[in-house]
């Protein structure tokens, strides 16, 4: 169809090109796409007294709201916090002490008035601060839950404006794609008029109805599209079953504008992640300490009294009570929780490799990240101040000549379809700057349904550090 556009005979039939145009050009052939009501991301749209109408457009605010009641990671990650704390309670608990009943020289024989009865009490001494460094331990995961949580939140927030922004992209999207889908629709009604006057041959009017079929393939993609990115949403808000609704905002809206060493020195001083390293490689260290604290043995301490029954000789009485003591200590001869010492070792090791892999995988993806967040915005310059005035010009133009009958109404349709084209980029350059930004603002984190990272669960508690029952040392 384009080499016929550079026949002069098409240019040549202005006439009927000019009655056709007002049948089949509608009134807005030239008009710009509906811009939401709102002017920010965050914007209310307008209520309507339609009852038929969609209900208000949702905001980013709203959102985020139902994903801080709703998503499910958040409460879980509380609850690890929760855990955490009661861990760090049971492990500086003392140990109980131990009464009871004891009983001597006890036999079913006719002896007389033999057997000792009693009681007592055993209480073990924890030595060495090991209770003081438990605490430590498990104060130090508790500290790591909370980064854990922190960064879930975090993460959160982030799926949840990513989602907004890929759903507004969508939404956007599949306007230009319904207007890509009816000026193709006009343009194969364009080409059947001229072949019917003679002036377009069996292949354009062929190429005309395959351009009309693969725009409405787009556009059946564009709404499957918005579905899928809308369940999306959806579910990374805690409400699978919300109805999609309008959104306020415009992609349009300012971007953050970010520099290069300021976002990544705050993602490598506030991320989560890195804080949570760092906790981490503080636990570890407090558990090489109780590690080597556990070699120092504990004392046991037991004391009682027995009722003696037998008679003392020539006063014919009996013996009476007699108290008894007793202290014990464990020596440490062969076990000296020498394995254990070594495996903190090697977690301590493992943990400060971690926090350090931590910052450079930071690196490596924000190194990514920024540059597709620069080359967008980049981008969306260029279409906002070159390149769509310069359509739209041309749109104009096109349109002056066409009412002058000095260009053929298949022009128009190119122009109008060139432009609305651009407006698909630019729609797709905007949702790419802002994913960029809004992850780089996010600390990285990005997954709003990952479940959060459980910080010491007892599965996974460190070599000689473990919550003791309240009965033991």
């Amino acid at each position: 169809m384009t080499n016929r556009l550079r026949n002069p005979v098409w240019c040549g039939w202005a006439g009927f090109l000019a009655a056709a145009g007002v049948l089949l050009a509608p009134a807005h052939l030239g008009a710009q796409q509906p811009a939401p009501a709102s002017t920010s991301p965050g914007a209310q749209a307008p209520a309507t007294d339609d009852p038929q109408a969609p209900g208000p457009a949702l905001t980013l605010d709203d959102l985020e709201k139902m994903a801080l009641d709703r998503n499910p990671t958040l409460a879980e990650a509380e609850a690890d916090v929760r855990a955490s704390a009661g861990r760090k309670t049971q492990s500086g608990l003392y140990p109980n002490p131990v009464i009871g009943y004891e009983g001597r020289e006890i036999t079913g024989g006719a002896v007389y008035r033999g057997g000792e009865h009693g009681f007592f009490i055993r209480q073990p001494i924890v030595t060495g601060g090991k209770l003081g460094l438990s605490r430590h331990v498990f104060g130090a995961e508790e500290e790591q839950a909370k980064s854990v949580a922190a960064a879930q939140r975090e993460r959160v927030a982030t799926a949840v404006r990513l989602a907004y922004y890929q759903a507004l992209g969508a939404q956007e999207e599949l306007e230009v794609k319904t207007g890509l889908a009816d000026l193709a629709h006009r343009a194969a009604a364009t080409a059947i008029q001229l072949a019917n006057v003679g002036q377009a041959d069996q292949p354009d009017v062929l190429e005309a109805k395959v351009e009309a079929g693969r725009a409405e393939l787009d556009l059946l993609a564009a709404r499957a599209e918005q579905e899928r990115v809308w369940q999306q949403l959806a579910a990374v808000v805690g409400r699978p079953g919300l109805p999609p609704s309008p959104l306020a905002g415009r992609l349009d809206a300012p971007a953050p504008q970010l520099d290069r060493d300021q976002a990544l020195a705050a993602i490598l001083n506030n991320s989560p992640e890195v804080l949570a390293a760092q906790q981490g490689v503080a636990r570890a260290e407090w558990v090489l300490k109780r590690a080597r604290a556990e070699r120092l043995p504990d004392v046991e301490l037991r004391g009682g009294a027995d009722y003696n029954r037998e008679l003392l000789g020539v006063m014919n009485r009996a013996v009476g009570w007699e108290g008894e003591a007793e202290v014990g200590v464990q020596i440490p001869i062969f076990n000296r929780n020498q394995g254990n010492v070594r495996a903190a070792e090697a977690e301590l090791a493992h943990d400060q490799n971690e926090l350090e892999r931590v910052r450079l995988a930071l690196r490596s993806n924000f190194a990514a990240l920024f540059r597709d967040y620069a080359d967008a915005g980049e981008t969306a310059r260029r279409y906002r101040d070159q390149m769509l005035p310069d359509a739209e010009k041309a749109f104009e133009l096109y349109q002056a000549k066409y009412r002058e009958m000095a260009a053929a109404y298949p022009q128009v349709l190119i122009a109008q379809r060139t432009l609305l084209q651009l407006r698909d980029e630019y729609t797709r350059a905007l949702v790419s700057e802002w994913e960029s930004a809004v992850t780089l603002q996010g600390y990285l984190l990005t997954d709003g349904l990952a479940a959060p990272l459980a910080a010491g669960e007892p599965a996974s508690l460190s070599p000689g550090v473990e919550v003791r029952p309240s009965a033991a040392p």
